[in-house]
């Protein structure tokens, strides 16, 4: 059973200063638990239920039996769940001006979910590094890593100040604009930086200068906007 306090750290975790404080985050679900279970990531520490005991024997760190009940109040998924792991954050790498491949570059976003599905979509297109202004929601937020469906441990994050960064890349830089070239217009690149900017305000003017080709989406309905996750998907499927 589960001491009061223990309960009261794990909530706390739910918190970002507490989670950089200790550098540690959580993850939930038996298809996370399972792919960080077999990553290089260090666990601190697994609540799971018996009957996911079961079928599972975690070596990797100290193992504490729970109830349903138990992980529902300490977890945050709506759903049944059997398993929570607190992880260790590894340390971030920075990104060098003259990357490999395609590099996304994130300006403001705000919507955790926007974040982890774009981790996703980076990881789908085979994309290792994704660059964050350092107003970006956290890496670490809950429901970015539940919305990433593991695929935050395939993908390298960086929280910098862009402009500097930008201002020594060697590469080409898209940025998702309204005055664009049309995507399927645009030549297509080994390498390079696709910006996508914050999901009200577009790319901020001191990013928007260090863009060498401006892309855009041509739409043909009466919808201001795209969301910024769907925008990224799409400029990735054509750019990559």
């Amino acid at each position: 059973m589960l001491s009061r306090n223990e309960v009261k750290y794990i909530q706390s975790l739910c918190h970002k200063k507490q989670r950089n404080e200790d550098g540690v985050f959580i993850a939930e679900g038996t298809k996370i638990a399972g792919e960080i279970l077999a990553s290089d990531y260090t666990i601190k520490k697994i609540y799971a239920t018996e009957s996911w005991l079961a079928q599972h024997s975690p070596t990797k760190a100290p193992v504490i039996t729970v109830s349903k009940a138990e992980l529902a109040r300490i977890g945050q998924l709506q759903t049944s769940n059997e398993v929570l792991l607190l992880v260790q954050q590894p340390a971030e790498k920075p990104v060098s001006a003259h990357p490999k491949g395609w590099v996304l570059v994130l300006d403001g976003i705000q919507d955790p979910g926007n974040l982890g599905t774009m981790i996703r979509i980076a990881d789908w297109f085979g994309i290792s590094h994704i660059i964050c202004s350092t107003d970006t929601v956290e890496w670490y937020n809950p429901k970015v890593i539940q919305s990433t469906m593991g695929s935050f441990l395939r993908v390298n994050h960086w929280y910098t100040a862009l402009p500097q960064w930008l201002q020594q890349v060697e590469v080409p830089v898209t940025g998702a604009v309204l005055n664009g070239v049309a995507v399927q217009q645009m030549q297509k690149l080994k390498q390079a930086i696709l910006i996508i900017g914050n999901e009200g305000n577009g790319i901020r003017p001191e990013v928007l200068t260090h863009i060498t080709h401006p892309v855009t989406i041509p739409g043909k309905g009466r919808a201001e906007s795209l969301n910024a996750a769907v925008a990224a998907g799409i400029l990735l499927s054509h750019l990559t």
